[in-house]
């Protein structure tokens, strides 16, 4: 619900900022990146590709050069809503590049803590991980299947991945496999 606030709140300031076409989408921060791509391409020399914050376009230093030297050789501007900076001028590079490494520092920083965290309530006895999701739909996962419905269609009404509709359909499988073999006299 929060994710879904901000996004709304990134295509509000947008599309007051003039842009005239979104290109949408919410990915893990490993995840491929088809909108990001699809800008990239649709842009054209003399263009401005405008995102509301720096951390929305790059994932570390090196991504964002990877992507600013592909802005660059089509002759794309850069513009950061939230920092006003844009890379029409040497000193808007500059302080883009700087403040990527900044974002980067920060993350890097976040998930140092967030491991000492986690290492802290491992020792104490209190981490849980995270919840399984997957393993709490597999009585869902497996109803559908036996009525006939698709994979990817069982993926797709319960919100999750293809690949654990697929893990939990094989691990299924093996254990009604090795049932049977333990049933079946030698």
């Amino acid at each position: 619900m929060e994710q879904e606030a901000g996004l709304d709140a990134q295509k509000r300031a947008l599309t007051a900022a003039g842009v005239e076409k979104l290109f949408v989408e919410q990915t893990s921060s490993v995840g491929p990146r088809p909108a990001l791509e699809a800008a990239i391409e649709f842009g054209r020399e003399g263009d401005t590709l405008a995102v509301t914050d720096l951390s929305r376009l790059a994932r570390s230093v090196p991504d964002f050069c990877r992507i600013q030297a592909r802005l660059a050789a089509k002759r794309i501007e850069l513009r950061v809503l939230n920092l006003g900076l844009d890379t029409v001028n040497p000193t808007g590079k500059l302080m883009l590049n700087l403040l990527a490494s900044i974002a980067q520092w920060e993350r890097e920083m976040m998930l140092e803590r967030q491991r000492e965290g986690v290492a802290k309530a491992k020792l104490e006895g209190r981490y849980k991980g995270r919840a399984p999701t997957a393993r709490r739909k597999a009585e869902q996962v497996f109803a559908l299947a036996d009525r006939g419905v698709r994979k990817t269609a069982i993926a797709a009404e319960l919100g999750m991945s293809e690949r654990s509709v697929f893990r939990l359909l094989a691990q299924k499988a093996s254990v009604a496999d090795t049932a049977g073999k333990a049933a079946t006299p030698p």
